[in-house]
């Protein structure tokens, strides 16, 4: 027996997925935790709490699903970047993990920024800007404010390579997911030794980068014994969760689009090398498939509708509670019944700032044109038609790179939702398709891993036969028609209200 383990592990709960060769999911376990939030811009979680979600994680799964003694397994992870690990000599976390969403550095992203500025910053790492979630500023923040932690650290790992780590007793990480560490080098593809020297750490208290979907090595005895997993368990390379994501999308060819909608807005676009935008707007990341890159934008906009529910439709997740319907659902139905453009309400989704290509940390939402006639389903779909817009705005960016994108693939929570997907079918001007993988992260991680022991030739294979299309859009050339001048509109707003924006706190 063959089997596939894909581990997603995302900021709030992991997903933990078992497939078999074909892609059929088999089994899924979901397991939250909580952030740790003791100041003001500090976000942090335990070691262990990540560990033990795993291991309580995989019981889960075994019984859901019986996994034969002697089955052999491979497993790699889909992981969120940036969240930071000091690992000491014995091979224990010196405190807890500082997470991606931490952003206590502002301090040191400034020094930062002014010792190397942001054009060399993505020159030679692909992010645009120095930030304070990004590990480099993490890491200068500790060697200031915690000394002795600094002082002791061994290894300073990101949450794939601890786990690579715990399962394998190795160090190990990979492209995708370093590149946004802003000690990497995007280009020769090894550590920046300038930034290195700046931080004051060594290249061996990092973990080796290698290719993603490559064998590391077999889960160790013990370890596979407190799981009750078989030794015949190989630990391979996964990806930056966004990527692996993408594959498990079928979004491993250049020219495609893939976007997920959940908490938040994430892209990923392919490429067969490296694309830098002269704007300077567009961040640069490895692709787990050998030799190839990503454009990946990231937008806190996607958790707009979600606010819109908890705060004004009571009425929705009451009925929710009684089992009537998915809130979701019942407000998509709504949305549907409003004309194209929401009968002139526009809004721009930017409830706690606004990322690439229009980066500006002070932005907000805001309303616009609403008047008598205007109910709550005109407010429901004039947020998903912003997040459309947003949509459109990324893609016309890599227009100006020079990048055409003639499919979208959309995941995520937001691609449950037909009106929705019509929506940004419509916009965009480009047929939109959704697939039947309700778990693309942990589906790519697994095809990574399939890939690593030799189950698959290749990525793109794995993909051809695991991934399935459930849904195409077609869009409406009416309908774009009426969105091309609503896009001009929130184009201009944007534009225009960034003066507003820059006087406000």
């Amino acid at each position: 027996m063959k089997l596939l383990i894909g581990l997603d592990i995302g900021t709030t709960a992991m997903k933990i997925a078992l497939f078999n060769q074909t892609g059929k999911m088999l089994a899924v376990s979901t397991q939250e935790y909580d952030l740790n939030t003791p100041e003001v811009n500090f976000v942090e979680v335990p070691e262990e709490t990540y560990w033990q979600a795993f291991c309580i994680g995989i019981n889960d799964l075994k019984t859901q699903y019986e996994i034969a003694d002697d089955a052999e397994i491979a497993l790699a992870i889909s992981a969120q970047g940036e969240t930071l690990f000091c690992m000491g000599e014995n091979g224990k976390a010196l405190r807890s993990a500082i997470v991606w969403m931490d952003n206590r550095a502002v301090d040191e992203a400034i020094e930062l920024k002014e010792k190397f500025g942001d054009e060399m910053c993505y020159k030679i790492t692909g992010q645009v800007s120095f930030e304070p979630c990004w590990p480099a500023s993490k890491i200068l923040w500790l060697r200031k404010h915690e000394p002795e932690i600094f002082k002791k650290t061994k290894k300073f790992l990101l949450i794939e390579d601890y786990f690579i780590y715990r399962l394998t007793g190795k160090y190990a990480t990979e492209p995708s997911l370093v590149c946004s560490t802003t000690y990497w080098n995007i280009i020769t593809r090894k550590y920046w030794q300038e930034m290195l020297d700046f931080l004051q750490i060594k290249e061996e208290q990092l973990a080796p980068v290698i290719e993603s979907g490559e064998v590391i090595g077999k889960v160790l005895p013990e370890v596979a014994k407190k799981l009750g997993l078989s030794k015949n368990l190989t630990v391979a390379t996964g990806a930056l969760d966004q990527a692996a994501g993408a594959i498990g999308a079928g979004n491993v060819r250049e020219g495609m689009f893939s976007e997920n909608i959940g908490a938040a807005l994430a892209v990923c676009v392919p490429v067969n090398k490296p694309v830098f935008d002269p704007q300077q707007k567009m961040p640069l990341f490895c692709f787990p498939l050998a030799g190839m890159y990503m454009i990946h934008t990231f937008t806190n906009g996607g958790m707009t509708l979600r606010w819109f529910r908890d705060k004004f439709c009571q009425i929705e997740m009451e009925a929710e509670k009684l089992g009537v319907d998915d809130a979701y659902n019942m407000l998509s139905r709504e949305a549907a019944k409003v004309s194209v453009g929401s009968d002139g309400l526009i809004m721009l989704p930017h409830l706690s700032g606004s990322l690439a290509p229009d980066t500006n940390a002070k932005a907000k939402g805001v309303w616009f044109g609403f008047t008598l006639q205007h109910k709550k389903p005109h407010f429901v779909r004039a947020i998903m038609e912003a997040l459309g817009y947003i949509l459109r705005r990324n893609i016309d960016a890599l227009k100006d790179m020079g990048i055409e994108v003639k499919q979208i693939r959309s995941l995520g929570g937001g691609s449950k939702s037909s009106v929705w997907n019509q929506i940004k079918a419509d916009i965009n001007g480009v047929i939109l398709e959704t697939v039947k993988s309700k778990e693309a992260a942990s589906l790519g991680a697994a095809i990574l891993a399939g890939k690593a022991v030799g189950w698959f030739d290749s990525v793109e294979e794995a993909v051809d036969s695991m991934v399935e299309v459930k849904e195409t859009i077609n869009p409406s050339s009416d309908n774009k028609k009426l969105y091309d001048e609503y896009y001009q509109l929130y184009k201009k707003l944007f534009v225009d209200l960034t003066q507003c924006f820059n006087l406000t706190k």
